[in-house]
């Protein structure tokens, strides 16, 4: 047999069932293909992948390749549209049969639909995507699972899965005759258009993208530091690496498999114990596969402005104030702050992503998908289910029976930044102000605040009174 393994958001070797259904071919073509249409603007006017989300996906594909050719191999990465490029290796290697993870999401399931057409009588098969069960692992039929995240996790909770993932192989098939390696070599940020992304000392994610990377981190989190024991605790935090896992990043573009992440979480509760946080963990790997879930059972439902209750009134305008939230330049420090820190490194605390989406959404009553759009080109853990899932939650728009859920973005500030340290740390105009302004830099006299150079908020909303002086 002679296959093709199409690499897609599955960037490891460890726990891959499509890689472990290639072993026995007698030859294997290891490809990724580099679609252009990711990198234009879209109707929200933002692209699929930014500068960050670049980076991050150029580090893993040359982690990628790095323990590809550890095993006698190498990764193609090639330019295009998938339904040309594969097609055109396929035909050129002689390939037999294409091997892939299956997708959840419209976009990307329509582009395997073009793939699987494109091929003719070369057949497309797809295993087990990035979940951490299939459809046949789920209590029930995907359509009859609860819609409710509680109910959910009440459901998946009664049952004791036991996550059995495969390692990754010691060698794998050689490469087809005639492989010109030089020819699909992987290109820079600067060629593909993004520029370069900078480093940033002060960022909460200082992590490499790729799987050696992701497994490193993963050891660390739970074994070496067992900084899991105490995540209950610390994951409202905003500033530095330690507050919470931070695997998403590397289990968005699937250089971490879920499934490799719960069983080493139950084998780490094995060892010594399940406590709150290492429940909590579990919780936050059961809250992406309630959003995985709710997109298979929705789909493009998910992307439209009324989302999964199209007779709610979700904002829909956009307007200028879109734009001082996108830049950082509302006037409301905690916001502007977590936005600077997205724009500067790709990353956001989950509490931060929660008080500035309830802003946009709230108080600047701006078209939620906008919001959404954006954080889906600058987050490095970007993941369609988890993004605009928690985004339709949090207007309302969502499955849950619950109105929009309203975060007084004041009252965030004081309660997780009280001595204005993170506001500090990403806005510097606000760096020398006493600890009980840097919150509330609106209270200044019109003069200071110029002098300053951060923009006047524009009103105070009626909730933030009790909150205005308060001291921490």
């Amino acid at each position: 047999m002679r296959a093709l393994l199409w690499f897609k958001q599955d960037l490891r070797l460890d726990d891959h069932p499509a890689l472990q259904a290639a072993l026995s071919a007698n030859c294997l073509l290891p490809v990724y293909v580099l679609d252009p249409a990711l990198l234009q603007f879209d109707e929200f006017g933002s692209r699929r992948i930014g500068v960050h989300r670049g980076r991050f996906l150029l580090e893993s594909l040359t982690a990628l390749d790095s323990a590809l050719r550890q095993r006698g191999s190498k990764l193609l990465v090639v330019s295009g549209k998938p339904e040309e490029v594969i097609v055109q290796l396929a035909g050129q290697f002689d390939m037999r049969q294409v091997l892939t993870l299956d997708e959840i999401a419209p976009q990307e399931r329509t582009v395997l639909a073009r793939v699987r057409d494109a091929l003719g009588s070369v057949p497309l098969r797809t295993a087990q995507g990035n979940g951490l069960f299939s459809e046949a692992d789920l209590p029930c039929p995907l359509e009859q699972l609860p819609q409710v995240y509680s109910q959910f996790r009440a459901l998946i909770d009664a049952r004791q899965y036991v996550f059995q993932p495969h390692p990754a192989p010691d060698q794998l098939p050689p490469l087809p005759e005639g492989v010109d390696a030089q020819a699909f070599s992987l290109p820079t940020q600067s060629q593909l258009g993004l520029g370069d992304a900078l480093s940033v000392v002060p960022s909460a994610f200082p992590f490499s993208g790729g799987e050696a990377a992701a497994l490193a981190r993963l050891r660390d989190y739970l074994w070496d530091s067992q900084n899991v024991r105490t995540y209950k605790d610390t994951r409202n935090g905003m500033i530095g690496s330690e507050y919470s896992s931070k695997f998403s990043p590397w289990l968005a573009n699937g250089a971490l498999s879920p499934r490799r992440t719960a069983a080493e979480l139950r084998r780490h509760e094995a060892l010594y114990g399940a406590n709150e946080s290492t429940y909590w963990l579990w919780l936050e790997l059961l809250w992406r596969e309630f959003f995985r879930c709710t997109l298979q059972r929705h789909g493009q439902m998910l992307f439209e402005a009324g989302g999964l209750k199209a007779t709610e009134r979700a904002p829909q305008q956009i307007d200028e104030r879109f734009e001082h939230w996108a830049q950082g330049r509302t006037g409301m420090p905690l916001v502007d702050a977590n936005m600077r820190e997205l724009s500067a490194t790709g990353y956001m605390s989950n509490r931060g992503r929660q008080v500035v989406a309830s802003y946009l959404v709230s108080d600047l009553q701006q078209d939620w998908r906008h919001g959404a759009a954006w954080f889906e080109e600058h987050l490095i853990d970007y993941d369609p289910a988890s993004n605009w899932g928690n985004w339709a939650y949090l207007t309302g728009v969502g499955s849950d029976p619950r109105l929009k859920r309203t975060f007084n973005a004041l009252k965030q500030a004081r309660e997780y930044d009280p001595k204005g340290e993170y506001v500090s740390l990403w806005i510097p105009e606000l760096r020398h102000l006493p600890e009980h302004l840097r919150h509330t830099p609106f209270l200044l006299q019109a003069q200071q605040l110029e002098a300053l150079n951060y923009p006047k908020l524009q009103q105070i909303p009626e909730s933030w009174q009790r909150h205005l002086n308060e001291v921490a």
